[in-house]
């Protein structure tokens, strides 16, 4: 009999898995800020709000997490999820604590290169987390119930919600330049590229009941921990 991924005994390794999904996502979220060439849309809010107001980057980036959940659960009618629950605080936690082990080079080269390697990493930490099916971010959560809401696509729902939040970003002083672009250009092809490995490790590390997926032969949809979420085929 083959394993079965949604058995009992493999709940733990499957929450594990998550989790040191969302702590290499939070690292790859560090080295873009402490670049300082752009970050992320929902990064360019949090910092721009820490600009403003004070706290770290990470509080904010949890407040934000616990209107966006609170926002959805109203909207859906249901309690929130505990995968979108530990997201949120685990993201801000870790981004905080890689923050302040990291520092920012001198040299543009050098910078750029943190910068790139942040962007791998958040996509292979995204593709970690995904991987073993523990639930969404909240603002994936939140841009679903949108779409269920208005009836529009995921797409315009999604580039709706990264617009706003850039511009309320950039407007609040946070810093919106050449890793923006990278960004929002590059993470879902970085995804796309990571997800199905991942997949493929926690399969083997898990087990999963019946056929195995053959995670090439079907849509993929890679999910952003700020809730992006974009299909690639």
């Amino acid at each position: 009999m083959e394993r079965s991924f949604g058995r009992k005994e493999h709940l733990v390794k499957r929450w594990l898995i998550f989790m040191a999904g969302i702590i290499i996502m939070s690292f790859g979220i560090a080295l873009m800020i402490t670049a300082e060439l752009g970050s992320a849309p929902w990064d360019v809010l949090h910092i721009g709000l820490q600009k403003q107001f004070g706290l770290t980057i990470g509080s904010w980036s949890i407040i934000a997490g616990i209107v966006i959940i609170g926002t959805t659960a109203v909207l859906q009618r249901e309690l929130p999820q505990a995968g979108g629950i530990l997201n949120m605080f685990l993201v801000g936690v870790f981004i905080d604590i890689f923050l302040l082990l990291l520092s920012t080079p001198e040299m543009f080269l050098m910078k750029l290169l943190m910068l790139l390697c942040g962007i791998v990493v958040i996509g292979y930490g995204i593709g970690t987390y995904i991987a073993p099916e523990c639930g969404a971010g909240p603002r994936d959560s939140l841009m679903l119930a949108l779409q269920e809401k208005t009836g529009w696509k995921v797409s315009r729902v999604r580039g709706i919600m990264e617009i706003g939040v850039l511009l309320i970003g950039w407007m609040l002083g946070g810093p919106v330049f050449i890793g923006t672009i990278l960004f929002c250009l590059g993470i879902g092809q970085v995804v796309g590229f990571a997800l199905p490995q991942c997949k493929k490790i926690v399969y083997r590390l898990v087990g999963r009941g019946g056929k195995h997926e053959n995670i090439n032969q079907r849509t993929l949809r890679p999910d952003h921990y700020d809730g992006t979420r974009k299909e690639i085929r």
